[in-house]
């Protein structure tokens, strides 16, 4: 029998998904979070929950320590630990504010947080601690990505501050979004070139971090997500961006349920994916870039909402060369 293209899997959030994450493996596991309070692991292979733990308030972002510890914060500010093997878990500590972004990086073995108190922390999972607490401008945080040593930090007010994870003392840069509206969405290049940004306009930048001008040439920004009904042009928020790490291709997700896949350094796109049914809220690749998990829900965006209400939904896609191989 053919592996189906997309399986929906079993057992979604209730409320709406924040952010997905596969495990550093393999594309087997795929951890949940949920506006709903709960962090879910998902066994792909048998489409099953395998656990569930809660917050006592919406989680807005998770990942993977290793294959079995999860990092997850929320809007109460506080950072979880949680042991997949033994069901324990340990507050790592909190912050001032709601917990936006969670990321791991192994090459420097921390954890590194970013909150809407403005700042980034870095923590320690042996120790249990916070081992760095760093201004960002006074902006809120909105997204952020790590590669290795290397930090993007987009803040309110359409900034974007560049750190060395070696060295915190002070940001390498500061620049201003090349998008005219609110940032959604930052993530880095998997060769550390550059990164890409999205924002709620239905536009996508693609950025590089070399100064050198001719290297800055290559900069461009493009528009996305949007569709012409009687002879209108309705935009939506790019709310979600994911890379393939073999190819550097990346997944775009919008409000207007579209999945796209584009080549950035070429300036294409490859294809994209059916309409779903609602808002896409959440992408992310498979370390091996075989799999992508797509996020649906409902963000509250239209005047009127859908009757009946659309339920979360999470679809894993096995995607083909042909979708994400630059051509």
């Amino acid at each position: 029998m053919a592996k189906k293209t997309e399986i929906q899997i079993n057992h979604p959030p209730n409320d709406t998904i924040s952010s997905l994450c596969f495990g550093p493996e393999n594309a087997q596991y795929l951890i949940a979070s949920s506006w709903d309070g709960g962090v879910r692991l998902y066994d792909v292979l048998g489409n099953n929950l395998r656990q569930k733990y809660v917050h006592n308030c919406p989680v807005l972002d998770v990942c993977f320590q290793d294959q079995v510890h999860t990092i997850s914060g929320g809007l109460d500010g506080v950072l979880k630990l949680y042991d997949l093997n033994t069901n324990g878990e340990a507050n790592l500590g909190s912050h001032d504010n709601a917990v936006k972004c969670v990321e791991y990086s192994a090459k420097m073995n921390a954890v590194i947080t970013g909150s809407w108190d403005t700042t980034v922390r870095i923590w320690d999972t042996r120790e249990k601690s916070c081992v760095g607490t760093y201004e960002q401008n006074n902006g809120k945080v909105y997204s952020l990505s790590v590669v290795d040593e290397k930090l993007v930090v987009a803040t309110s007010e359409r900034k974007v501050l560049i750190w060395d994870l070696r060295n915190m003392g002070n940001y390498v840069a500061r620049r201003e979004s090349s998008l005219k509206y609110q940032t959604r969405c930052i993530r880095i290049f998997p060769n550390k070139e550059g990164y890409v940004m999205s924002s709620i306009e239905g536009r996508v930048a693609v950025e590089y971090f070399d100064n050198d001008a001719e290297i800055q040439k290559k900069k461009f920004a493009f528009k996305c997500h949007r569709q012409k009904e009687n002879n209108i042009e309705l935009i939506y928020p790019v709310n979600a961006l994911s890379f393939h790490s073999g190819y550097s291709t990346f997944a775009s997700g919008g409000s207007d349920g579209y999945v796209s896949i584009w080549d950035g350094f070429n300036k294409k796109r490859l294809c994209q994916f059916h309409h779903y049914d609602t808002s896409i809220s959440a992408l992310s690749f498979s370390s091996d870039g075989s799999t992508l998990a797509i996020g649906c829900s409902y963000l509250d965006e239209l005047e009127k909402p859908p009757e009946p209400a659309t339920e979360p939904s999470i679809f894993v896609r096995y995607v083909s060369e042909q979708e994400v191989k630059p051509k």
